[in-house]
């Protein structure tokens, strides 16, 4: 399914969702922030959507804002509603699907684009990435969660002084100070994030969606709420089929077939 500014293509139990606005960098509109919402609302409730996979098309992952929307007199919906509509809808919504996310950033990631491949569950990128906290360089803060995920990601310290500073990170920087999981060399990029996805996907989802809830959930608990919610999730998961199927296949010495359910 084409709808103009967002892509989508399901296969082998994984939906590629593909950020379309190559010639300006990806860059959101409202247009497209609308389309992503409904995007990852349609592979959220479609039962044959195991895993998603984000990305970009062209020579970009997303450069934040389109800035001519929000210099236009007449296309302008204010800040308020771009991220009150905008970007905070597709962050909670990146962190609320039950269902494995990979950030597949394929090039820049700026400002809010940044902050949009951070949220999701596993980040990876080729060589030729670079990320940047580009707010501060036109006299903005971060917003799209950046001050909640990065200093969590890499620390109080650099997080702050790369919103404040506005360096520019590359993707073997990204990868040893923890922002992202995996630098993956530019030939073997696509195959690399396709094995990923399908390796997830078949995986018992079921289970990687409670672990997801779990870590949402530690970003604000203490130990004792954070152990009785172990205790709550570990119940849930331990009556699923696909517990029941990894037990068996395991006692078999098969290869499990887990359904998600």
């Amino acid at each position: 399914m084409s709808n103009n500014s967002i892509l989508l293509k399901i296969e082998n139990k994984v939906a590629y969702i593909t950020l379309n606005r190559p010639e300006v960098f990806n860059s959101f509109n409202r247009e497209m922030a609308f389309l992503l919402h409904d995007t990852l609302d349609a592979c959220e409730k479609n039962e044959d959507v195991r895993a998603i996979v984000l990305t970009g098309n062209g020579k970009a992952f997303c450069a934040g804002q389109d800035l001519k929307e929000v210099t236009d007199p007449e296309l302008n919906p204010g800040f308020k509603k771009i991220l009150e509509e905008h970007y905070n809808p597709i962050i909670t919504r990146l962190r609320a699907i039950k269902k494995p996310i990979i950030g597949a950033v394929n090039g820049v990631a700026a400002g809010a684009g940044a902050n949009i491949a951070l949220a999701c569950d596993i980040v990876v990128a080729h060589e030729k990435v670079s990320f940047i906290q580009a707010f501060s360089l036109i006299g903005l803060v971060p917003d799209s969660a950046g001050t909640f995920f990065l200093p969590r990601l890499i620390g109080f310290q650099k997080a702050l002084a790369l919103a404040m500073l506005g360096d520019k990170i590359s993707a073997e920087e990204a990868e040893k100070m923890g922002m992202i999981y995996k630098m993956i060399p530019l030939e073997n990029f696509e195959e690399d994030v396709n094995n990923l996805a399908l390796k997830l996907a078949n995986m018992p989802t079921k289970a990687l969606g409670l672990i997801k809830e779990l870590f949402n959930q530690s970003m604000t608990n203490d130990l004792e709420s954070q152990l009785a919610l172990e205790s709550k999730l570990q119940i849930e998961a331990a009556q699923s089929e696909d517990y029941a199927e990894g037990v068996a296949a395991f006692i078999e010495k098969r290869k499990p077939n887990f359904k998600g359910r």
